[in-house]
């Protein structure tokens, strides 16, 4: 597929002079070899290509010989069966009326003189690196246009360009730029700048490879799991039978400082990273849909997570790897993100004692490759125990107890709006389970309807993911004493032994240790 896309330049001064200047003697060219095809086919003279090179090389000895030669590709797409006014028709037969004066007069005649004489253009090449007279370089991070002025002297321009959505093909031109610098296996493009009231801006034209996807779900998958807190990808292999064979962490603090392009850049590195992993894996890449992904609320007291969502944008940076992926054959598998987290921390950190930022991945991946999540059998049973329930809700009245004392004596703004939105999660908690105690008392079976079981032996479990969360607030606060634990360690005595007999028994409001005890 052949696109072209549009970006705008920024110069400096004295640089946008010699780029005008260079303008003008190619739109000239232009001219000329327009005029020279149209007497040459009426005489109908064999290869007149070649002497109109030749006539432009005398002409412009100045000029560098691609640009002649782009000149005369220019003058290929005008008809020569009919009148061609460079600088436009339009506004050339306005000019010829009399009755125009003033700045009105000048600013079409402006606008006429930078049509007829505000072109560049340069054919690309894959033996030139991409195009050897205009070429995109990145600088520091920053995407250029290296303009050749002439004999090895060049003027470097800033490309102002800004992705308008995730299907921009602009994401696709950046991602192949950064693939032909790594392996120097280089694709033609085509550049052609335009003056337009004062500012440059260009065209670049180039074919989008249609590759064959050859790693699929089929293998397994590579899954990713974005983390804000601390600010990291957490990327785990999973086999195509669901284990979990490797896992990694990827830290993105080192993004947090740099300017808006040299993060772009950055970011393209490492989606060619995570492909290349996929590549050398042979598989697919798992990923959550962030088209509904929650963003930080102003006044919730979080301001540092605020800051670094603000700082790093996974939506883009997902763009960017799903670019990378289609040019590299690498399919790119989707998933709804609800709970993912919420399983791997309850489910998996515990029982394979890994971080839950890395079992949030794993659920990911599981998730990709067709895979449901059984509720396991003591967390099961731990939501139909009344006790427990009513012992884990007095953790919840006795922290919103301690809460409320706290706001009443803070006077820091933003503690105090931190303190109130644990409160507001606390009476939720508390809601929730004042629910599920009662709905066990009116109906002791229905705790198998809300969880979705199915009762049939060997059945797969469907459990609704928000049986998930109630398991969340049952478990989290009231076991481990925080809502969002880094160690979940803990828990493996309640999954695999049911022991959370023990904290309800010792009728005491202490949180579990590490080993599974109580105090």
């Amino acid at each position: 597929m052949f696109v072209s896309l549009q970006f705008k330049l920024e110069l400096k001064r004295e640089d946008k002079e010699k780029l005008i200047k260079l303008m003008r003697k190619q739109s000239s060219a232009i001219r000329v070899a327009y005029n020279m095809l149209k007497e040459l086919e009426k005489e109908k003279t064999k290869n007149p290509y070649a002497q109109i090179y030749h006539r432009l090389r005398q002409l412009f000895p100045e000029l560098p010989t691609k640009y002649i030669d782009s000149a005369i590709y220019k003058v290929k797409q005008y008809p020569t069966d009919k009148p061609v006014v460079f600088g436009g028709k339009r506004l050339f037969e306005k000019l010829c009326k009399n009755h125009l004066t003033g700045k009105l007069r000048e600013k079409l005649k402006k606008q006429w003189r930078e049509l007829r004489q505000g072109t560049l253009i340069s054919i690309g090449s894959k033996a030139d690196k991409g195009n050897r007279l205009t070429r995109f370089e990145n600088i520091n991070g920053q995407l250029h246009l290296r303009i050749t002025t002439g004999n090895r002297e060049f003027i470097y321009a800033k490309v102002l360009r800004e992705p308008n959505n995730s299907k921009d093909k602009w994401l696709t031109f950046m991602a192949m730029l950064l693939e032909s610098w790594q392996t120097k296996n280089y694709f033609p493009y085509t550049v052609e700048l335009k003056l337009r009231d004062g500012e440059v801006y260009g065209n670049v034209s180039f074919e989008i490879p249609t590759p064959e996807v050859k790693y699929t779900r089929e293998n397994g998958v590579i899954a990713i799991d974005t983390n804000a807190s601390p600010i990291h990808l957490a990327i785990v292999e999973v086999s195509k039978t669901g284990e979990l064979l490797s896992y990694q962490t990827i830290s993105l603090h080192h993004l947090l400082g740099l300017s808006q392009n040299s993060k772009d850049h950055q970011e393209w590195i490492l989606a060619h990273q995570i492909v290349d992993l996929a590549i050398q894996k042979g598989k697919a890449i798992a990923i959550e849909n962030l088209k509904k992904l929650k963003k930080g609320m102003r006044g919730d007291g979080k301001a540092t997570l605020r800051k670094r969502l603000h700082q790093w944008n996974a939506k883009k940076f997902m763009q960017k790897l799903k670019r990378v992926a289609m040019l590299k054959g690498v399919e790119v598998v989707e998933v709804n993100p609800a709970y993912t987290s919420v399983i791997g921390m309850l489910k998996y950190a515990p029982q394979l004692s890994i971080d839950k930022d890395i079992a949030g991945a794993y659920v990911i991946g599981r998730r990709a490759l067709g895979f449901k999540e059984d509720m396991p059998e003591n967390y099961d049973k731990l939501l139909k125990d009344k006790a427990y329930l009513e012992f884990a809700l007095r953790r919840y009245e006795e922290r919103e107890k301690e809460l409320r004392e706290l706001i009443e004596k803070e006077s820091n703004e933003y503690k105090r709006n931190a303190l109130e939105s644990e409160l507001r999660s606390v009476e939720n908690s508390k809601k929730l389970l004042a629910n599920l105690i009662q709905s066990l008392q009116s109906e002791p079976s229905s705790c198998e309807g809300a969880n979705g079981r199915n009762p049939e032996q060997g059945e797969t479990k469907k459990v609704s993911r928000s049986a998930w969360q109630v398991l969340k607030v049952a478990l989290l606060f009231p076991i481990l004493g925080k809502v969002l634990p880094r160690d979940l360690s803990p828990l493996k005595p309640v999954l695999v032994e049911g022991a959370w007999d023990r904290v309800r028994h010792s009728n005491g409001l202490v949180p579990f240790e590490a080993g599974g005890t109580s105090r």
